[in-house]
């Protein structure tokens, strides 16, 4: 990390020193898991007890726990791994499901980012009229707004008509109580670099009953349902990253505090300022904020500038101005004015002033030259 104040967390979050060791640890690991010599059952022996870790973590079964390249193969394995479905998605979805299927149906949220349950037993009812088999793919937490999703109350729906569930929960590792058991759901995908650990590495975990067909052939690892040597690296500092989750999950409420304090100052400053999906549950980490008749990419330089590093939008499709389908989905006229604000386990309470003395900065600047103009 620089002196740069870091405000990107739903982004990436900063690797952990566990996982950096843990790495480390594994780069004197030579063989590959799949060999039965002394090395590779060394190499083997860390798959096997990242596995373990990772299924404890989320409720699940070691068997069952898929590794993957990151969130966004494991969603794409999730919505085209199960044959003859069709799909169900949420409008707000990450783009790694919204585009994974482009024959998905979607599912409508209200102004608040919440899914509509009636709309989607509406959906369930008619596909089970028609003998169709059904994928419902819910988030748990939005990747931009932080707003949470009912997924226990999805699954209950689904099952209802005997449709599987799929959840990204991506975004909630390590934030909110995550419980494959709970949820009720039949697959999660979740990522690494969320939670401190590596970029690159993530898992697809599923229930039992649940037959993948492989989207990546060529190989038995993963019990043929992901082909390629499994990325020991990776997969090492995964299992370090997610076993300190649980400490994490107690700074939650100080993480709140930060957030809370951070809205409420910026909103007493800004009346105009709308903080999307504010009016219902969301993650206590992150912030939407839309500043009407300022472009979020103009207001992430200004705050690069004065040495704030935040996002606009999804980090996903950095590099390409495009209206965010989730803010449109929930009713906000003003997409293009969005930028998201998402703290961390390292985010201190001098962070946060930093932020609003230049966010309140910059909007000053602007609200002068706009003064100018129309003089």
């Amino acid at each position: 990390m620089t002196d740069q104040v870091y405000l990107d967390y739903n982004a990436s979050a900063p690797l952990c020193s566990e996982a950096q060791q843990a790495m480390i640890a594994a780069m004197d690991i030579t063989g590959n898991p799949s060999s039965v010599h002394a090395s590779g059952r060394a190499a083997r022996k860390i798959v096997d007890h990242a596995r373990r870790t990772i299924a404890d973590l989320l409720g699940g079964d070691p068997e069952r726990v898929i590794f993957t390249s990151g969130g966004t193969e494991a969603n794409n394995l999730a919505l085209n791994g199960l044959e003859d479905v069709m799909v169900f998605t949420s409008a707000v979805e990450h783009p790694s499901v919204i585009e994974a299927r482009s024959d998905a149906k979607r599912i409508p949220v209200n102004g608040d980012g919440v899914i509509d349950l009636t709309a989607l037993e509406a959906m369930l009812k008619d596909a089970s009229q028609k003998g169709e088999k059904v994928l419902v793919s819910v988030m748990l937490a939005n990747n931009e707004t932080g707003v949470i999703q009912p997924v226990a109350k999805v699954a209950l729906l689904a099952r209802e008509y005997g449709a599987k569930v799929h959840c990204d929960a991506v975004q909630a590792l390590g934030r909110i109580p995550l419980d494959m058991g709970r949820l009720l759901v039949d697959m999660v995908s979740v990522s690494a670099h969320k939670i401190g650990g590596p970029k690159g590495i993530g898992a697809l975990v599923i229930a039992p009953g649940v037959m993948l067909v492989p989207q990546i052939r060529g190989g038995g690892q993963e019990k043929y349902r992901r082909g390629g040597t499994e990325n020991v690296l990776g997969i090492a500092g995964f299992a370090a990253a997610a076993q300190r989750t649980e400490a994490g999950m107690a700074k939650m409420t100080e993480i709140a505090a930060k957030r809370d304090r951070l809205e409420t100052e910026l909103a007493s400053e800004a009346p105009e300022l709308v903080i999307a999906g504010k009016g219902t549950e969301r993650l206590v980490n992150t912030s939407c904020l839309i500043l009407s008749g300022m472009p979020g990419e103009t207001q992430v330089m200004a705050l690069d500038l004065g040495g704030v590093a935040i996002s606009s939008g999804s980090a996903c499709s950095s590099g390409k101005v495009r209206e965010s389908h989730v803010l449109k989905e929930m009713g906000i006229s003003d997409t293009g004015s969005a930028i998201r604000v998402s703290l961390g386990l390292e985010t201190t309470d001098e962070d946060i002033d930093t932020f609003v003395r230049v966010w309140s900065r910059m909007r000053g600047n602007a609200a002068r030259k706009k003064a100018r103009h129309a003089a």
